[in-house]
């Protein structure tokens, strides 16, 4: 097939409307995937897999660069923003500065725009304009968001610009900012400001960020989580960290998948935000996830830091570059999938932990107060890559609202949306640990994804509305004593252990963290959530 008709530059500048930036030397305005495949490989910023697919390094920036992340103090939204280390304050003077310099660089260069939406739903989604130097990195957003249609490009004008300068170095002396690196957000000026970084997930969670602004304001809920639909209609929620198992658990060849990481929650249901799927790819496997795998293996999916040999042919368990390699690809290509990214109110409420102690159980039951308890707390384990600077072993942490990195709000913003939420459309919901038994990293082993699925696909069921459940007596929590195809003794963490004194001082320290963390949200939650909190600290 020859694609050369849809790579020939444009020299109108009118895509460029809204960035700042006046004069491209050569101008390429939402090119199809051929197109910027072929343009990509033509500027040597990357080379093809055995199977097609786009494989791309990203420099120093294997993950995000979380202390680069800035907040413009615009007089018309400070009130607003939850400041502090995950909005840090960068003065308006500054902003306009860095923003200048940054449209100075890119003037005159060769340039790709996207025109793209965020959300699926008509109601309430927004048109982003992306503009890059790089190809790889305009496929990687047109994969990621919605594409409009050939005749809404006609009359597109974006609501948020991302200007977008990878190669760019800020300088923190002159700019304000920390390092050579800045992803820089003005919900005044709606314009998003990414300089000195390759790493493509800037570009999601950026408008994910810019979301996370806007919905709460109109009654929604912006949620860090996948999503998919059952045989009968029923929709779940899979909230997580990265790692913790979203797109692994609901991507399943028995639900239809509506997204896998980004969605919004209002009265007409649940709906995505994106077009495209970004997931982790290191030692994946592809009797355990076909689905993922076989996305992974096709022409115009974007892998980032994956290794290949010289014929192109893939290793997923290479860590070579980093252990957060990514795979890239319209969400089309997962073959059980809802085309229209919208599902009807969620049936079911799955928050994904990894838990690094091996203290969590497997699965338990949470009543509304003990899900707000977990949502606004989020513990996990930051899996090695995902972030920049991690070390080489999973580290506990907790992340409210299961993403603390992307919201400019109070957590108590979103964690009253979700409480209303639940106790509103009697909600079913589960805390479920994808991460360690038998003992911490290093001594226990990963929850087996077999077993992982057998229990969610009981709990989705409703095969566990009406069993036994004893109540763990370190967080109070309900976890069932028989699921089939699921052995009695993984569903008791304790029992796993060799060592059940070790378990019990494993289980107590980790229950201080709890009370330590959560000790900052006591103020905000209402005395039900207090009482739950009370019970898991027992």
């Amino acid at each position: 097939m020859n694609h050369m008709a849809d790579i020939s530059p444009l020299r109108d500048a009118a895509p460029l409307a809204g960035t700042g930036v006046r004069v491209a030397a050569e101008l390429h305005a939402n090119l199809t995937a051929p197109a910027l495949v072929a343009h990509s490989l033509r500027k040597g910023e990357s080379r093809l897999s055995a199977d097609g697919a786009l494989i791309v390094r990203t420099g120093v920036h294997t993950g995000r660069s979380v202390g680069d992340k800035f907040v413009v103090d615009d007089p018309e939204t400070t009130a607003d923003v939850w400041w502090g280390k995950v909005n840090q304050r960068l003065p308006r003077a500054k902003f306009e500065a860095l923003k200048g310099r940054v449209q100075a660089y890119l003037q005159g260069r060769e340039l790709f725009t996207q025109d793209l939406y965020a959300g699926a739903d008509p109601a309430h989604r927004i048109r982003v304009r992306l503009v890059t130097t790089g190809a790889w990195h305009a496929l990687f957003a047109r994969n990621m968001f919605i594409r409009p249609k050939a005749e809404e490009l006609a009359s597109f004008v974006p609501d948020y610009t991302i200007i977008h300068a990878p190669f760019f170095e800020a300088d923190p002396a002159l700019d304000g900012v920390s390092s050579s690196s800045a992803i820089v957000l003005s919900f005044a000026e709606k314009t998003i400001l990414i300089a000195g970084t390759q790493y493509a997930g800037e570009i999601k969670k950026s408008i994910f960020t810019v979301m996370n602004w806007i919905l709460p304001a109109h009654g929604m809920l912006p949620m860090h989580c996948s999503a998919n639909i059952g045989p009968k209609g029923d929709t779940a929620l899979f909230f997580g960290l990265s790692g913790t198992g979203k797109t692994t658990l609901s991507s399943d060849p028995a639900r239809r998948l509506i997204g896998d990481d980004e969605h919004g929650w209002g009265p007409e249901g649940v709906f995505n935000f994106e077009g495209g799927c970004y997931a982790k790819v290191i030692d994946l496997s592809q009797k355990s996830e076909p689905e993922i795998w076989a996305a992974s293996h096709r022409f115009g999916t974007v892998l980032e830091n994956v290794v290949a040999d010289p014929q192109g042919r893939l290793d997923l368990t290479d860590k070579t570059f980093t252990e957060n390699t990514r795979a890239c690809y319209p969400v089309e290509y997962i073959p059980n999938v809802e085309l229209s990214g919208r599902g009807g109110t969620p049936k079911n409420v799955v928050m994904l932990t990894a838990d690094a102690f091996g203290v969590l159980p497997p699965i338990s039951r949470l009543t509304p107060e003990q899900a707000m308890y977990h949502y606004l707390s989020g513990y996990t384990a930051r899996v090695a890559g995902t972030e920049k600077g991690l070390g080489s072993e999973p580290q506990a942490t907790f992340s409210t609202c299961y993403g603390s990195p992307f919201l400019p709000r109070h957590p108590q913003v979103y964690g009253k949306l979700l409480q209303q939420l639940i106790k509103e459309h009697g909600v079913s919901c589960w805390l479920v640990n994808t991460g360690w038994s038998g003992g911490a990293y290093g001594v226990g082993k990963r929850m087996s994804i077999a077993h992982t699925r057998a229990l969610l696909n009981a709990a989705l069921a409703g095969e566990l509305d009406n069993v036994e459940y004893r109540t763990d007596p370190f967080f109070g929590l309900a976890i069932p004593a028989h699921v089939n195809g699921v052995p009695d003794e993984v569903l008791d963490p304790r029992q796993a252990w060799a060592g059940k004194a070790d378990y019990d001082v494993a289980a107590r320290n980790l229950v201080q963290r709890f009370v330590e963390n959560f000790a900052t949200f006591a103020e905000h939650v209402d005395d039900d959530v207090k009482a739950a909190a009370i019970r898991a600290a027992a």
